[in-house]
């Protein structure tokens, strides 16, 4: 009956347009010693919710998290879309990550979860497997390591990249995650690493944060130098140093996925039309995205993973962008010049201060004529800073 319930499982969840489903064992994670390495290295920079004392112990042991866990049920959403013309190579439109450019993945595949677990506790019965089933689902929201459970699973190898790559899928897609107290058979685990000399990934991350593999074979990654960490998590200002190499990336990166060849050779546009792009992340113009005030930020991202960021996390990444696009051209945009111009006067310091760094970097009289007013009645310390470099430049 075991068997029955498991391909029937299995079934439903490809019937509700998972691409991949596997299950693995609830033992202890054989990855905890690495991840306490990495966190002691200081790696995770300022995601000090990956480094509280509970989170590390639910990490390594599920049982944490639900009390009697004795299966992980994994599924696999993909979620690729192909950009729109010209971009990413116009630098003057914006590139959001692939997974963000639709509605919040978080939602849509919980709820999916959701429905596979009340679809459990109505066949367990049914079939005799067990009275009932206790679960509970996750999606990226919990101090679990998802990629090492889908390993187990059998869905696929961590990449060079931290990426769970699939050796017929790549590794655009999104992990969920159910918790049973109902013990299943297990899928296998996926314990070939295909990556072999491969460097693509390496090579291309333009910030330098993936590091290769340690002593143990496990990708390192420093998150203080990726992209993705530096325009969603970083709550503050993006180090100077790296802001030229963001080019026009302003929410999320996919460089390491872009160049990896499992992915140039299996990644398919996804049908989950939840994941449909918009014309607020499908390469929109940058000018049209820097003055947006609380109220429109909110309307224009409802439902968004990019209200992560808030406003003015992603105003301060849209600023970097122009700067590193007006920094390109012989003849900067005018145009472009006075918005950044007009953020100068944001209610943030931390759109002003980075609106100063782009008015640097475009180094027009106008730029250099309002950055010198502005810096006769700036009042935070930080910003006063960042106009004095610019003006220097």
């Amino acid at each position: 009956m075991m068997g029955l319930l498991t391909r029937a499982l299995e079934a439903k969840a490809r019937a509700m347009g998972l691409a991949g489903i596997g299950i693995g064992p609830a033992t202890p994670s054989a990855h905890a010693s690495f991840y306490r390495r990495w966190l002691e290295r200081g790696l995770h920079g300022e995601m000090r919710y990956l480094s509280r004392d509970d989170a590390v112990a639910r990490r390594a042991d599920l049982g944490l998290t639900l009390e009697g866990v004795r299966s992980v049920v994994v599924v696999a959403q993909e979620y690729f879309r192909t950009d729109a013309p010209g971009v990413p190579e116009d630098p003057a439109r914006g590139v959001v990550a692939r997974y963000a450019r639709g509605a919040d993945y978080h939602d849509v595949l919980k709820d999916r979860l959701m429905e596979l677990l009340l679809w459990l506790r109505a066949e367990a019965p049914a079939l005799g497997v067990a009275p009932e089933v206790r679960g509970v689902p996750y999606v990226d929201t919990g101090p679990i390591l998802e990629r090492e459970l889908a390993q187990r699973a059998g869905l696929g190898w961590f990449g060079k990249n931290t990426m769970l790559i699939h050796p017929r899928r790549g590794s655009n897609f999104f992990l969920g995650l159910l918790l049973l107290d109902l013990e299943l058979p297990p899928s296998g685990a996926f314990m070939a690493d295909h990556c072999g000399s491969c460097r693509a990934c390496l090579d291309a991350c333009p910030t330098g944060a993936l590091l290769g593999r340690d002593h143990t074979g496990a990708p390192v990654m420093d998150a203080r130098r990726c992209i993705s960490y530096l325009t969603i998590e970083l709550k503050g200002p993006i180090p100077r140093a790296l802001r030229p190499s963001m080019g026009n990336r302003i929410f999320g990166c996919d460089i390491c996925q872009e160049v990896c060849p499992w992915n140039v050779k299996f990644a398919e546009p996804s049908d989950e039309p939840a994941y449909r792009a918009g014309p607020d992340t499908d390469g929109p113009a940058l000018m049209d995205l820097m003055g947006m005030a609380e109220e429109e930020f909110s309307q224009r991202f409802s439902g968004s993973p990019i209200k992560r960021a808030k406003r003015k996390g992603f105003l301060r990444n849209v600023a970097v962008a122009l700067g590193n696009w007006l920094g390109s051209l012989e003849e900067p945009a005018e145009e472009a010049v006075a918005v950044l111009v007009a953020a100068l006067s944001d209610v943030e310091p931390l759109v002003r201060g980075h609106a100063a760094w782009a008015l640097g970097r475009a180094g027009t009289a106008s730029a250099m004529f309002a950055l010198g007013q502005q810096a006769e009645v700036e009042s935070d310390p930080w910003v006063s800073e960042e106009i004095s470099a610019a003006l220097r430049t």
